[in-house]
């Protein structure tokens, strides 16, 4: 063999080779997307420039966001996946370059000639690191120096002196469709005073990553606070700019349907499908398991049960001091952090369960509290607190707790009827199948 033809016959070799791998990768590849429930790009509201910057041009704008509130650069596009684990939230503090998968909306719209003058910060704060119900400061943003005025603090709906001066407000946080997670609630706020100031409000919207479904007891009257305002369900199955549409149709501010609200709509989902969030809503949700959880985790916090607050498994796990070590041998020990400065139970073991490979939840349970009610060795009377009714939203459902029959389906056939109207009632405000 000459060595021309023997160079030549390594060369095919070669490429035989480097096919063969390819074609493994490929095959490995699409094996990976058989196991998706979809592999369709997601433009949020947030990436849709094009549809919102022509209103803001030559206005004094303001957003009202927290650390969700960011769009991809780029080009990068956001596929649907099982659960994961988020990104680090810290390479939005990476310098904007080719690394830099997310920008913050403050930066983008500035760096776009927009002239923002103000933000207004949600519970946890505009970066997202306040504990759950501690008030939250004015103060002004580090990187741009635009003041950032609290929604969490003494007030939680802007007065007319803090809205003095702004054209247009821009409204960008990442819901996760429960009733109680008070997102939804200063938007609500919001709302009504742009309403009644006159102010045009934008909400670039979002996926509801717990909009596969629709359940729970609709929120009674009496029960009415700031984790929840609405006649809603628990899981009311909407993402936030299906929900401001209807905070605005069934005037449930004071500005009644006197809202100039318009929506930036999410291109390519549907209320079927998974999402992953890149970024953590808020300190307690580090995952997407603990944001399936959530609506049915939740509910330990009208009880003296700990839902994992001070632990880096929060809301994927529940346990008290005083469940029998017998029935439940997982144990955490719950201490300060960055998401619980006075965590339930501090410094003491709490035995209970790991949720965290469990299947994906398509339905409140509540067999999860009712079990550790019923396996309690305290005193029962004093496991739920009076917190309980505020999320549930309805008094009634105490009672099916503390009884024998299966709380889940019994809370299912007892808000029915009324979860059938909510559904009709919700119709004109849907903008995805």
């Amino acid at each position: 063999m000459t060595p021309k033809s023997l160079l030549l016959k390594c060369t095919l070799l070669v490429l035989a080779l480097q096919a063969c791998s390819q074609s493994q990768q490929v095959t490995a590849v699409a094996s990976e997307r058989v196991e998706l429930p979809s592999q369709i790009a997601v433009r949020t509201g947030a990436d849709q420039l094009e549809k919102f910057l022509p209103l803001l041009q030559g206005k004094r704008v303001a957003i009202t966001g927290n650390q969700t509130s960011v769009v991809q650069s780029h080009g990068t596009t956001l596929a649907l996946t099982p659960d994961r684990q988020f990104d680090k939230p810290g390479m939005l503090n990476q310098p904007e370059g080719n690394s830099a998968r997310y920008v913050h909306l403050i930066d983008t719209l500035r760096s776009r000639g927009v002239n923002v003058v103000k933000a207004f910060a949600p519970e946890h704060g505009f970066r997202g690191t306040a504990n759950a119900g501690e008030k939250v400061a004015d103060g002004v943003d580090q990187k741009t120096g635009i003041p950032i005025l609290s929604l969490y603090g003494s007030n939680k709906k802007p007065d007319s002196s803090q809205l003095e001066g702004i054209e247009v407000m821009v409204f960008d946080i990442q819901d996760v469709g429960v009733r109680f997670y008070t997102y939804i609630s200063t938007l609500h706020y919001m709302m009504e005073a742009c309403g009644t100031a006159g102010i045009p409000i934008i909400v670039l919207d979002r996926p509801n990553p717990n909009g596969h479904y629709t359940a729970g007891p609709i929120l009674k009257p009496e029960h009415r606070s700031f984790v929840g305002m609405h006649p809603v369900p628990v899981a009311h199955g909407m993402s936030i700019g299906e929900y401001a549409q209807m905070i605005k149709g069934e005037s449930w501010t004071s500005a009644g349907t006197n809202i100039d609200l318009t929506v930036i709509p999410v291109m390519g989902w549907s209320r079927a499908d998974a999402y992953h969030l890149p970024i953590p809503p808020s300190p307690n949700l580090p995952n997407d398991r603990a944001i399936n959880l959530y609506p049915s985790l939740c509910f330990f916090e009208g009880t003296v049960v700990s839902a994992g607050r001070g632990t880096d498994t929060q809301f994927q796990v529940y346990g008290d001091p005083k469940l029998p070590q017998s029935l439940y041998p997982y144990s955490f020990t719950p201490v300060k952090n960055a998401g619980a400065k006075y965590p339930k139970h501090e410094n003491q073991a709490c035995y209970g369960e790991d949720l965290r490979d469990d299947t994906a939840l398509s339905e409140l349970n509540f067999w999860y509290i009712q079990n550790a009610y019923k396996e309690y060795k305290g005193d029962q009377s004093k496991f739920f607190i009076p917190f309980l009714e505020k999320l549930t939203g309805d008094s009634n459902i105490r009672e099916i707790l503390k009884s024998d029959s299966d709380a889940t389906k019994a809370i299912q056939r007892y808000a029915q009827q009324d979860l059938e109207a909510f559904k009709k009632m919700r119709v004109p405000y849907l903008l995805y199948e």
